[in-house]
């Protein structure tokens, strides 16, 4: 007899985000990747608020502390690897997206900019390298935060900056906005090239 998944909120949500992760990619391409990066910049100046003062040095103990603290607190399964002076490695064994992941495997670009952000900001400098993901198949997920320079192929967070007090961490800026409107341009013009390529197949089929 066929197991049948119960439909709750977090399922139906996490399915939503990764289909409409899939879509934006399909239309947009790699600039998808690089919404998903602010987006997770700032969400991870705003978690980081939840932590703390902005003014609050961190140890190296204290940032594996807190990334796998807020990644648990939203449904991952993460643990401390490994913690040494130039970088950590946590591990997961589960992701809150669930299979659905691996329709959107850029949304691992959040885990990316959340943990890079958080260590740039406290550290001056980081480099995030996933090492494994669930998305692409992997049986769990290893991420390595440097916070020194490394040879390891990863994403490069240097010198970023706090939103001032009484500022807005999800203010976007405004050439990122531009951009924005650009791509949502090309994807309307890619859509009604769809709506006219399936016109004039209807044509077609309707002359035969």
């Amino acid at each position: 007899m066929e197991t049948k998944i119960s439909l709750t909120g977090t399922i139906f949500l996490s399915k939503l985000i990764t289909q409409y992760a899939y879509i934006h990619q399909k239309t947009v391409g790699k600039t998808a990747d690089e919404y998903i990066r602010q987006i997770g910049l700032r969400t991870g100046e705003w978690i980081e608020g939840l932590y703390g003062k902005k003014s609050e040095d961190w140890t190296v103990e204290r940032y594996a502390e807190v990334i796998v603290d807020l990644k648990n607190a939203i449904g991952w399964h993460f643990y401390i690897s490994e913690v040494y002076p130039d970088h950590v490695v946590v591990k997961a064994t589960a992701c809150p997206f669930g299979e659905a992941v691996q329709d959107a495997p850029h949304l691992c670009n959040m885990t990316s900019s959340v943990f890079g952000g958080i260590a740039s900001r406290k550290f001056g400098y980081s480099k995030v390298v996933l090492r494994k993901r669930i998305a692409v198949g992997d049986p769990g997920c290893e991420v390595a935060v440097y916070f020194r320079e490394t040879e390891e192929e990863g994403d490069l967070y240097r010198d970023l900056h706090y939103t001032p007090d009484h500022g807005n961490p999800f203010q976007w800026e405004e050439e990122t906005i531009l951009l924005l409107n650009e791509q949502l341009r090309q994807s309307d013009e890619l859509v009604m090239k769809l709506v006219d390529e399936l016109e004039a197949l209807r044509e077609q089929v309707k002359q035969k």
